[in-house]
């Protein structure tokens, strides 16, 4: 099973917030997109007009055409540092596989970055890995790992005229064999010290702006958000926003 959640804003309340957001969110999935978008601009004009024009301006460039897949983190400040340049390159999409450890936040490192992404948790599977490729594929990606290997095709070089989901691992061990040996590509940074690797989260971030910037530069490559995508993330941000949201939205919903 897949949990999604727009907002999280304590390590300590992680597991609420995950529940609560399955409880809750996405009641307005069974709207149609004309009735989500009224539900939109009710949400908004409770905004002010500079939050509202600060949404626009971002929402134009977030990007589901490259997403990042994290296995087994488990050092919060580097799990939130992703967070904030997945936020900061506008990348919108990260998932989050659970094994031995579980995924928490540091809202010191984060800065609310969490309240702003979509955040996909796999940890109920018998293979929570497998489980996140599976799922991937369905929507189109490319699965990438990252590794330091030899023969990995170097960042740079990179074709990211494909959707790419971005595959990191571990701070000590890096990914899971599986991880490596599932993957559809492989793709390496260059290194030119002596240590062996880079942190994680340096990794992730020096990984995003390589390649959104790459994207961006593309006349051909269509990363930018549909219609119904960019609703469906204005409509969770707006909701993150606004105070009594859910009840809003069930008053709203009520009155179809």
């Amino acid at each position: 099973m897949i949990i999604h959640t727009f907002c999280i804003r304590k390590s300590i309340n992680f597991k609420i917030l995950i529940f609560a957001a399955q409880k809750n969110a996405n009641m307005e999935t069974s709207l149609n997109l004309e009735a989500q978008q009224a539900l939109l601009a009710q949400l908004l004009s409770m905004i002010s007009e500079h939050k509202q024009a600060l949404f626009q301006k971002i929402i134009t460039q977030r990007t589901r055409h490259l997403c990042i897949v994290l296995e087994d983190i488990y050092q919060s400040q580097n799990a939130s540092a992703v967070l904030r340049s997945a936020d900061c390159f506008g990348v919108q999409d990260v998932h989050i596989i659970e094994k031995r450890n579980e995924y928490t936040i540091n809202p010191d490192v984060a800065l609310g970055s969490s309240k702003w992404l979509s955040l996909y948790k796999y940890n109920t599977h018998d293979n929570n890995t497998l489980a996140a490729y599976k799922h991937l594929r369905t929507q189109g990606y490319t699965i990438v790992a990252t590794t330091p290997h030899a023969h990995d095709i170097e960042l740079q070089d990179w074709d990211i005229s494909q959707k790419t989901a971005l595959v990191f691992g571990t701070e000590l061990q890096g990914l899971s064999q599986e991880a490596i040996e599932h993957a559809d590509a492989h793709i390496k940074i260059p290194m030119y010290g002596f240590t062996e690797s880079f942190n994680i989260s340096v990794s992730a971030a020096l990984s995003m702006f390589a390649l959104t910037q790459k994207m961006r530069q593309s006349n051909h490559i269509p990363w930018q958000l549909n219609e119904q995508d960019s609703t469906d993330i204005l409509l969770a941000w707006a909701k993150a926003t606004v105070k009594s949201s859910n009840d809003i939205c069930k008053r709203f919903i009520g009155m179809l």
